[in-house]
């Protein structure tokens, strides 16, 4: 690889690289070709008078992002990048690429995101789009250490295809499943709940579908979400878990893409963590004078948290019951308010995940699927894994491409997925 030359590689040692023709400039006695590969890049140069007359016209002879092997020697140079380059020898084309490109792939690309989308398969050339992408990966494999290695849980698969609303939302996607109406599953809260009432610590990473048909910067059609769930626990315990794996996965990706972050322009830093009401919450932003709704926090008071909390993860807790799902606790507050033991966990102004303890009595689940007008039949199975010995628990989930986007600061979600599904993409 490419990165080998700066790390491992001396002067006068031969190599073959195979990479992308990411720039070339033809000084007509000398040449550079700049070749790339995910680990970095280096120059290569060759000399009209020190290599042979086919190799040094085959140079400039390609289009730029043609793939290509080079064989060469390396040398110290003080003014290439990186303090080296390698000393042309033979060069072969494995693959030329088609032109005029159909996007600008160059670092300070000005193609429109839409376009960049059509061609994904060709933006995900641009380094700064691997760099999304490679602290992606971290993000994952991080949740996935912490989970396995800090909270000694067991990572679960769980089923897509569904007989009934997984939250009582109709926003589904329909399929057909053999003579029956089956949907894409919008969540696997419901079947982590059941493992975690015999298994105790579950987690996963889940694709889910909600057929909603907005279009905003905020929201996809297809994600993928990081799931946690836990007997025995409040949700204080639920959101201690949740603020550790933030935490940690932050760290990581501050250890593991420090070059990343550079191309980004991004200034990572490991969150805070803060404890706040509903009530708490609404009373700040009424002093702000900032409207929300009765039972929700508004986009303007998630951003408000942000600037008065700075870099700090904001657990705003004792939800109003009516803000929240079904399958939440309800409890009773100091006042006799209807409460919940549900919460929201605000980070840069955003929304990264909600959660909470939840119904795990049957006759209780029964009495709030019928409140939140569900028809208890359709969750019947559901109810009924509760009957046989079932503990408190609570869970979480985070949606993979938001906290993405947010630790980045991107604009669009859709910068995030690396083949976006929205209400009019489906391809590519």
């Amino acid at each position: 690889m490419i990165g080998d030359v700066f790390g491992k590689k001396k002067a006068g040692e031969k190599v073959v690289l195979k990479g992308w023709v990411h720039d070339i400039r033809d000084l007509s006695k000398v040449k550079f070709i700049v070749l790339r590969d995910i680990s970095g890049r280096v120059q290569v140069v060759g000399a009209q008078k020190e290599t042979d007359e086919k190799t040094f016209k085959q140079m400039s002879e390609f289009p730029r992002e043609s793939v290509i092997e080079i064989e060469g020697v390396v040398k110290d140079a003080k003014q290439a990048p990186g303090g080296k380059e390698i000393g042309i020898e033979k060069i072969s084309v494995i693959a030329e690429a088609e032109h005029p490109l159909p996007i600008d792939v160059s670092d300070h690309s000005k193609t429109e995101l839409p376009k960049r989308l059509d061609y994904r398969y060709l933006d995900l050339h641009r380094e700064k789009i691997q760099s999304i992408f490679k602290i992606q990966s971290t993000i994952m494999t991080a949740f996935r250490e912490f989970m396995v290695n800090e909270e000694h849980a067991l990572e679960a698969a769980f089923p897509s295809i569904i007989g009934s609303s997984s939250e009582g939302g109709t926003e589904l996607f329909k399929a057909k499943y053999f003579e029956k109406d089956a949907f894409l599953s919008q969540s696997c809260q419901l079947y982590k709940q059941m493992l975690a009432c015999s298994m105790e610590k579950v987690f996963t990473i889940f694709t889910v579908w909600r057929a909603e048909k907005h279009n905003t910067v905020r929201h996809l059609n297809e994600a993928r979400q990081m799931d946690f769930e836990m007997a025995f626990a409040d949700e204080f315990m639920i959101m201690d878990v949740l603020a550790r794996s933030v935490q940690y996965v932050v760290r990581k990706v501050i250890e593991k893409n420090s070059e990343d972050l550079k191309k980004l322009d991004v200034n990572l830093k490991v969150p805070e963590v803060k404890y706040i009401t509903f009530a708490d919450a609404a009373e700040i932003m009424k002093k702000e004078k900032i409207a929300m709704p009765k039972h929700d926090l508004s986009g303007e008071a998630e951003k408000k948290l942000d600037e008065i909390y700075p870099d700090t993860i904001v657990f705003v807790h004792d939800w109003p019951e009516e803000g929240r799902g079904f399958y939440i606790m309800p409890k009773e507050g100091k006042k006799g308010e209807k409460l919940s033991h549900g919460f929201d966990a605000i980070y840069k102004g955003i929304e990264i995940s909600s959660g909470g303890q939840r119904v795990h009595l049957p006759e209780l689940l029964t009495k709030r699927l019928k409140l939140k007008g569900l028809d208890p039949k359709n969750f019947q199975a559901y109810i009924d894994s509760f009957r046989y010995g079932a503990p408190p628990h609570g869970g979480f989930g985070i949606g993979l491409e938001r906290i993405t986007m947010i630790m980045l600061g991107l604009d669009n979600i859709r910068e995030a997925v690396l083949f976006p599904r929205d209400r009019d993409r489906l391809t590519p």
